[in-house]
Order: C-alpha cells, then sequence, then structure tokens
C-alpha cells in the first residue's frame, strides 16, 4: 500500500473544511527559555475534543453513496468512536460503535449522545467484535488508523504545524498510539518542511511503537500490559500496518514517557497552558518537560492530542 502523498493530504484539507476546526499554534512563553521554545496544538479543541474528527471526516465523506447506506461500524476506547459518531450524524449514516468496558465514562456517554449505538466489550473483544458486525449487518468498517484517508485526514495536523510554525521550527512531537495522527503528521512535515525532525511520543508502559522503529519490524504487546496506562486513547497494542510504514519512513525517534510525567503533565498545562488535556493528549508535551536530552530541538512544537478526560480524573491530578 502507498504512502499517503500531499495530494491525498490537501484533498483531506478541503474535504474536511468547515467540519473539523484549524487548530492554532500556542506560543508557550510560560514553558521556554533562552534556549528552547515550544509551541502547542490544541487539538483538544476540536467539535468531538480531539483530533480523531479529521480522519473519521475525510473517511466518511470519501464514501460511496451505497457505502453510506449500509451505516459503519468501528472501535475505540472513545476519541476515534466519538469522531466517527459525530461525522455518521452530519453525514445521515448509521454508526455502530464497539467500546472498551474499560473507557472513560465521559467517552462512551459523549459517543451515545452524538447519535452512534455504542456496544460495550471486554478490552479483549474491541477488535474482534467490529468484523463479526460488519459480516452480519453488511456495515463498513472504519479503521481507527490503518486507513489512507484516515492517516490524510489526521495529517492535516501537519500541514497546518508546517504553515503556521516559525521559520527556526526544528522539532515536532506527536503522541503515538496505532499510529494514524504521527503518520500523517510526519508525512505532511517531512513533505514540506524536509529538516523538521518528527518524534513520537509513548507512554513508558505503552511503548510497542517505540520498540516496533527500533527492531524494524511491527511488535505487538499483550493488552493486559498496554491498559496499564493512564492513557486511555494510547493503549493499542501494536502500531498498524500502513502507519509503521509511514512510521519507518519519516518518523525520526519514538521516546516514552512515565505515568508520573504524564500526569504532572496535565495539571501543568492546566494551571499554565489554560488547556484541559487528557492523559493521552499530554502525552506530547511531557516528553518537553521531562525527557528535553531525548528529545532535543530549540524551537519545539507539541501536539495536545485531545481534551476528554473525566473530570474526576482532571480535579484528582490537579489536586496533587
Amino acid at each position: 500500500m502507498a504512502l499517503v502523498g500531499l495530494e491525498e493530504l490537501r484533498a483531506a484539507r478541503q474535504r474536511i473544511a468547515g467540519v473539523a476546526v484549524r487548530t492554532p499554534l500556542v506560543p508557550a512563553p510560560w514553558a521556554g527559555s533562552a534556549e528552547r521554545r515550544l509551541w502547542l496544538k490544541p487539538e483538544n479543541l476540536q467539535p468531538t475534543g480531539a483530533f480523531k474528527t479529521r480522519g473519521a471526516y475525510n473517511r466518511l465523506a470519501a464514501l460511496t453513496e451505497q457505502e453510506r447506506a449500509r451505516g459503519v461500524v468501528a472501535q475505540s476506547s472513545g476519541n476515534h468512536a466519538q469522531a466517527v459518531a459525530y461525522a455518521a450524524g452530519l453525514l445521515g449514516i448509521k454508526a455502530v460503535i464497539v467500546m472498551p468496558d474499560t473507557s472513560p465514562a465521559v467517552k462512551i456517554d459523549a459517543t451515545r449522545a452524538f447519535g452512534a449505538e455504542v456496544v460495550v466489550v471486554a478490552p479483549e473483544e474491541r477488535d474482534t467484535l467490529p468484523v463479526e458486525l460488519a459480516e452480519r449487518h453488511g456495515y463498513v468498517w472504519v479503521p481507527p488508523y490503518d486507513d489512507p484517508y484516515i492517516i490524510a485526514g489526521q495529517g492535516t495536523v501537519g500541514l497546518e504545524i508546517a504553515e503556521d510554525a516559525p521559520a527556526e521550527l526544528d522539532t515536532v512531537l506527536v503522541p503515538v498510539s496505532g499510529g494514524g495522527l504521527i503518520s500523517g503528521t510526519a508525512a505532511a512535515l517531512k513533505l514540506t518542511r524536509p529538516g523538521v525532525r518528527v518524534v513520537g511520543v509513548e507512554p513508558e508502559l505503552a511503548a510497542d511503537a517505540q520498540a516496533s522503529l527500533r527492531a524494524g519490524e511491527r511488535l505487538s504487546w499483550p493488552v493486559a500490559d498496554t491498559y496499564r496506562t493512564i492513557a486511555d486513547g494510547l493503549r493499542t497494542p501494536s502500531v498498524g500496518e500502513l502507519p509503521f510504514q509511514h512510521l519507518t519512513a519519516y518518523v525520526d525517534d519514538i521516546v516514552t514517557v512515565s505515568e508520573e510525567e504524564i500526569r504532572a503533565t496535565v495539571a501543568l498545562l492546566a494551571r499554565r497552558g489554560r488547556l484541559v488535556a487528557e492523559p493521552s493528549g499530554a502525552v506530547a508535551p511531557a516528553a518537553y518537560f521531562h525527557r528535553s536530552d531525548e528529545v532535543g530541538g530549540q524551537v519545539v512544537a507539541a501536539v495536545v492530542s485531545g481534551g476528554n478526560i473525566d473530570p474526576a480524573l482532571l480535579s484528582e491530578l490537579l489536586a496533587v
């Protein structure tokens, strides 16, 4: 399967215009120094609270009339779920979403509120039941990351960073789960500003992508291991096949952050940046604050990928 190129990225930008928000690139002077500057890309400002709106709408808007009539099925711990539900509602498409019972209640409730039928299952069934439902009912499967339309939609994040960042930008930090966001973002950056380094960031407890990139092959972690992290949006046991091709072609490195660093960064972004970030959304900035030796760079942009955090958890993290 071919890598996503500028033609697909620009087509995605046109397709999602007016639906996904063109989020600003916000300077964070409170986080800088004479040697380093940070810019934040707040994807928590999207209509569904995360970057997933971009890829989901790009995928659904490209369906044929016959495919739309069949309805769609997707699986997600929450952000892709909400994005597919939201896009389906806008386009008049039936959506069935399979979600693990470990998903935050706020994400399950929001997905239902967007009009989707939600099926809650054990984590081990999240990836198998959608296939069964697609075969049984004829639904079109909308994967969360292993799809060129999804990757191109998420890659509009990279197009915007490339256009909005200062000329001195040298490093972009992007969270990694299944790999859709970093695949599209890295492709967009390398094809428009090739001198910029793209560094993925994962929780230490779900570092399958780092292990895969360094081994040169896709590796999978047990669900029981990846589900230990507080970053519920980054618990995928392995990157997708197409994303892995993009990782090997365009991503310079992947670093990891600890649970304590993720928690501290959620609180820091809220207090100093006035940004509500879920743990998954705080992972990339956490690398800037806590892993500077590994990340490097003097002018850095970090993607705050989502803000769908349970209010009780946010209160807990702010109280520390």
